[in-house]
């Protein structure tokens, strides 16, 4: 390696490319089109950004006569707007810099650039020569041209109404109004609220239904004058034709629609609210029409004027993004719902033996997860049945807990003989050696017919909560055991299994631990919970109480999973 010394220009160790070798290299390099002239104009080195962006060959710049063909001159038939030459603005020993020079292209075209431009020195020897560095400015100005396009209204709106801190504050809540929530209706109403009576007497949403329209919210500013929601009785005020014809246009495509109606004692909404001049604005984000916000003034109020109008139609913008949110968010819930009930499995009609499960994903995230459960029969006439959970919240978690819970089948088919214990421990190497999942719980029981028509039980934890066991008269009791880790973490470590004769008409319940646990809640509470909400409805047929637990226990930020078995009465 070597380096330049400053004082002599000799190459000196320590640096790979020097002197001259690194001046070039950096030229060639730079980000821009660089290109000096001599005291004449006539072009004597340019780098090659210039040449490509000005479309010349390489080489074919050097020579040119840039006063003569880079700059455009009146009179010199290629329509170009005449300018001063970029180089005739350089002073001996000052600098110039300019954002709106036109340099010709080799096909005679126009290229925007902004430039700064410097004398060379004059031991260069060029006499007053000039370096000129530019770039492309039409890119940037296209850029910022359709960034003014677009807030261009935003700009009028706030020049025009003279925006203040409180209307900007208003404006805020506006957006949290939309976006706290993911239930578009609750969105809706709450955005009804704060249009009356700010923005009008009466404020009217209509969503997209199918190919219609659907009155979702409304809000007067005259207490008890319309009911507070529009479904409920005496909500179903028709809309007035003119204001029915708005609305289809607005459906159609059309922009933002005014009404004139004249006061009149009708039975329609406009008429109730005694409206004289109302808009219906398109709740519309890109080609997309979600539905309409109507406003409407009555005659005490003073008309629409075209600052409200622009602050209307933002209103109408934020709310579009909002619906957009939802229903984006809504079908993501769904994808990931369809997903993870394609990973479950199908319950096995056993004879004697009632089965249900339910799954319910977490309704703040559109994600799939390591929750599961499963059942399915064994050669020897058994029943297994598993709950597990596979930390996370992705696809990846989905992915490991899939493979997981293939592993335990087959570990479970091909060892029918073997205890729920024994299982797991073999689960555990398989887990430590393959890495199938990071964190990883699950409960293994299995379900004997005995020869009198009675099932005996045998189960083994490995880190998750405890099964509960409901008998027929109401009595829920924990099947608690030996303390088990999580799989994997001590894969030579036996693991016990627990035995139990099941007592006829017995509810045996496994579950994941968002029917338990959450922010608000800790674990023995979340137990004593289930426990006794299970003995309250043990009396609900099998899939109703998995149903019901679910949806009165369950946190809705988790998922939760339940998988439940149920003797018959006369079992023994």
């Amino acid at each position: 390696m070597s380096r330049v010394d400053s004082a002599s220009g000799a190459d000196v160790p320590g640096s790979a490319v020097t002197g001259p070798a690194l001046v070039s290299a950096l030229f060639a390099a730079a980000g821009a089109g660089v290109y000096a002239v001599d005291g004449e104009g006539v072009v004597i080195a340019c780098n090659p950004w210039a040449e490509r962006v000005l479309g010349y060959a390489p080489g074919a710049l050097i020579g040119v006569d840039a006063h003569r063909v880079l700059d455009p001159r009146a009179g010199d038939g290629r329509g170009l707007p005449p300018q001063r030459s970029v180089l005739e603005d350089v002073a001996l020993g000052k600098r110039a810099s300019g954002d709106r020079a036109i340099l010709v292209r080799a096909d005679g075209s126009a290229l925007q650039v902004w430039w700064t431009a410097a004398p060379l020195p004059p031991e260069a020897g060029h006499g007053q020569g000039v370096v000129v560095v530019f770039h492309d400015a039409s890119a940037r100005r296209e850029r910022d041209d359709r960034r003014a396009d677009r807030y261009a209204h935003s700009e009028t709106m706030r020049e025009q109404a003279e925006y203040d801190l409180a209307q900007i504050t208003w404006l805020s809540e506006v957006t949290l109004a939309m976006v706290t929530t993911l239930d578009a209706d609750e969105a809706l109403r709450r955005l009804v609220r704060l249009l009356v009576p700010r923005l009008a007497d009466t404020a009217v949403i209509h969503d997209v239904n199918g190919r219609a329209l659907r009155r979702v919210a409304w809000a007067h500013h005259v207490p008890d004058v319309l009911p507070p929601d529009p479904a409920a009785r005496g909500g179903s005020l028709p809309d007035h034709p003119a204001h029915a014809a708005a609305l289809a246009r607005v459906l159609r495509g059309a922009g933002v629609q005014t009404v004139a109606v004249p006061p009149a004692a009708g039975a329609d909404l406009l008429s109730v609210v005694e409206a004289v001049e109302t808009l219906v604005i398109p709740l519309r984000l890109r080609a997309t029409t979600f539905g309409a916000l109507t406003l409407a003034r009555a005659a005490a109020s003073p008309p629409f004027n075209e600052a409200l109008r622009a602050v209307a139609e933002e209103v109408a913008r934020r709310a579009a993004l909002g619906l957009d949110n939802t229903r984006l968010h809504a079908d993501q819930a769904d994808i990931a719902a369809t997903l993870q009930r394609a990973l479950l499995t199908e319950l096995p009609t056993v004879p004697g033996l009632a089965l249900a499960a339910h799954y319910q994903p977490a309704q703040s995230a559109a994600e799939v997860g390591g929750d599961w459960y499963d059942a399915f029969p064994l050669d020897n006439g058994d029943i297994a049945v598993v709950i597990g959970d596979v930390t996370g919240h992705d696809i990846q978690a989905a992915s490991r807990m899939s493979e997981l819970r293939n592993m335990l089948r087959a570990l479970a088919v091909d060892r029918a003989e073997e205890s729920p214990g024994q299982i797991l421990r073999r689960l555990d190497t398989a887990q430590a050696r393959l890495t199938l999942a990071d964190s990883a719980t699950a409960v293994l029981a299995r379900l004997h017919p005995g020869p009198d028509g009675s099932w005996e039980l045998s189960w083994s934890v490995a880190g998750h909560p405890p099964p509960l066991l409901i008998t027929a008269e109401g009595t829920a009791t924990y099947l608690t055991g030996p303390h088990a880790m999580l799989l994997g973490v001590r894969p030579t470590q036996p693991r016990p299994t627990e035995h139990r004769t099941l007592p006829p008409g017995a509810t045996l319940i496994l579950y994941s631990d968002g029917l338990i646990e959450s922010r608000t809640q800790d674990i023995d509470t979340g137990l004593t919970r289930l426990r006794q909400h299970a003995c309250a409805h043990h009396g609900l047929p099998l899939s109703e109480l998995c149903a019901k637990l679910a949806r009165d226990l369950g946190d809705t930020r988790d998922d939760l999973t339940l998988i439940a078995t149920r003797t018959p009465p006369g079992s023994r």
